[in-house]
């Protein structure tokens, strides 16, 4: 696993290390999951998803990263 630095502000720090022990979690943790949330995937995990997706239904490959993609898009437009 790779390691990360990045700089916050004190509040934005303060409000995430409460977060993370109100849920029980790891800073880390709580990255990792909102990164899911927001879609960002390695290629390969995406196309994994595209191929696990197109194994239960008709579309082609292209129509499949065509739906994944609008999918992730909307996902990201929300407030």
């Amino acid at each position: 696993m790779s390691r990360l630095t990045i700089t916050l502000s004190e509040a934005r720090y303060r409000a995430l290390k409460e977060a993370s022990a109100q849920r029980d979690k790891t800073i880390g943790q709580l990255i990792d999951e909102s990164l899911d949330f927001y879609g960002i995937k390695s290629r390969q995990d995406a196309r994994d998803l595209v191929r696990r997706a197109r194994a239960h239904s008709k579309l082609s490959e292209d129509q499949a990263l065509a739906v994944a993609q609008e999918q992730v898009r909307a996902v990201r437009r929300k407030p």
